[in-house]
C-alpha cells in the first residue's frame, strides 16, 4: 500500500504553488500556536497574516512587509474526530471516494500540525463503537493514523454517528484541544447543537463537510447507476434526470444545510465543504484565514 502521507503531502506541494504552502503555514501558525515576547526570526507578509504581526521598523528599512515571528509558549494538541462509518464509502461531490477525500482532509492538516512540532489525536468511529488513537507528533504516527482511518471505513459496517463522536469527546477529553471534526452532509439531530455547545466551552471547534455526490444526476450524464450505500438500494433509472426530484432533493439538502450553517455561526465554529479533493488545499487554507480573523 503507497503510503498516505506522501499523498498527502504532494498533494500541499504540487497542487499549491510554493507561496500558498506559506500561506498554510501562516494560517497555521497564526490560528493554533501560542504567542510569547520571545523574537525568533523575521519573513515576508503572505495572505491570511495577522496585520499586528507586522515588523513595521523592519518593513520600512527593506522596503516591503515583514513579519515578526516568536517563539511559541506552549504545545497544542489537535484531535481529529472523524466520521468512520459505511457512509464514508459513498462518493463525493468529484466523484472520487468520501473516505479518500476525509483522508486527505486529516493528512493535510494533520501534516501541518506535525510540521510545527503540535502534537495530535484521533477519534474515530461509527454507530457501534467510537475508538482513539494515542497521541502522536511524527509523520510515523499520522501515517498510521491515516492508514487507520481508511481501514475503519472500508471495514464499517454500521451507520455513521457524528453525536457519537461529539459525546465521547465531552465525555473522556478534558484537556484543552483544537477539536477539528471531519463528516459528511448527515443532518443534525436534537442533539447535535447540545454536544456542540459543551464542546465550545472547554475546547476551539472546527467543523469540516464531506460533501456528498448527487444521489439524481441528469440524464445523458456518465456513471448513471446510483446505490445507496446504508440501505444497498439501488436508485431505478427513470428517476435519473427527473426535474421534479432533482428540485425536491435540492430543496432538502438546502434546509438541512441552511439549518447547519445557522447552528455553527451561534456557535461561532469554523466550517467548510469540501467536494473535491483538487480544492481541498485552497479550501482549508480559507477556512483557517476566516477563523483566524475572527478571533483577532
Amino acid at each position: 500500500m503507497a503510503s498516505l502521507i506522501t499523498q498527502v503531502k504532494a498533494t500541499l506541494f504540487i497542487r499549491s504553488s510554493q507561496k500558498s504552502m506559506h500561506a498554510l503555514d501562516g494560517a497555521y501558525a497564526s490560528l493554533l500556536r501560542g504567542r510569547s515576547l520571545d523574537f525568533e526570526d523575521l519573513r515576508p507578509y503572505e495572505f491570511g497574516d495577522q496585520v499586528r504581526d507586522i515588523d513595521w521598523r523592519a518593513t520600512a528599512r527593506h522596503g516591503e512587509p515583514l513579519i515578526k515571528r516568536t517563539k511559541a509558549t506552549r504545545k497544542h494538541t489537535v484531535l481529529f474526530l472523524v466520521d468512520t462509518g459505511r457512509g464514508m464509502r459513498a462518493l463525493a461531490e468529484d466523484e472520487g471516494g468520501k473516505r479518500d477525500l476525509a483522508v486527505l482532509l486529516t493528512g493535510a492538516l494533520g501534516f501541518l500540525t506535525v510540521r510545527h512540532g503540535d502534537d495530535f489525536s484521533v477519534v474515530y468511529g461509527d454507530s457501534a463503537r467510537v475508538r482513539r488513537l494515542a497521541t502522536g507528533s511524527s509523520e510515523g504516527a499520522l501515517e498510521h493514523a491515516l492508514r487507520t482511518v481508511s481501514a475503519a471505513i472500508d471495514s464499517s459496517t454500521a451507520a455513521g454517528d457524528r453525536d457519537a463522536l461529539l459525546r465521547y469527546t465531552a465525555r473522556n477529553i478534558a484537556r484543552r484541544m483544537i477539536v477539528v471534526l471531519v463528516t459528511d452532509e448527515a443532518p443534525l439531530t436534537p442533539d447535535t447543537e447540545g454536544l456542540l455547545r459543551r464542546l465550545t466551552v472547554q475546547h476551539d471547534v472546527l467543523w469540516m463537510t464531506v460533501r456528498d455526490a448527487d444521489p439524481v444526476i441528469r440524464r445523458g450524464s456518465a456513471g448513471t447507476h446510483r446505490r445507496d450505500v446504508d440501505s444497498g438500494w439501488t436508485i431505478p433509472d427513470f428517476v435519473q434526470g427527473d426535474v421534479e426530484v432533482m428540485a425536491e432533493l435540492a430543496a432538502d439538502e438546502a434546509a438541512h444545510t441552511a439549518a447547519r450553517d445557522a447552528t455553527l455561526r451561534r456557535l461561532e465554529i469554523a466550517h467548510a465543504e469540501f467536494g473535491a479533493q483538487s480544492a481541498a488545499v485552497p479550501t482549508l487554507l480559507a477556512m483557517l484565514n476566516r477563523r483566524s480573523h475572527a478571533r483577532t
